[in-house]
């Protein structure tokens, strides 16, 4: 049984994950004068709102098509 987690939203097909790894993303790259924010970077800043593994995190990036 999938988690609310895993559940995509209705509006936008999102799930709560993908949600908070665009938000995170967007305030670092606001910190950082809208330049690339390493993925090293990205994914501590993610970990303190939930536990993704570096190769999870990467997969995501590039399904959501964040990463170059």
């Amino acid at each position: 049984m999938m988690s609310n987690d895993e559940i995509p939203d209705v509006r936008d097909g999102l799930t709560r994950q993908e949600r908070i790894v665009l938000t995170v993303l967007y305030q670092a790259q606001k910190e950082r004068g809208d330049r690339n924010v390493p993925t090293a970077m990205l994914w501590g800043r993610v970990c303190e709102h939930f536990y993704i593994s570096p190769e999870e995190l990467s997969e995501m990036l590039a399904r959501l098509g964040a990463r170059r």
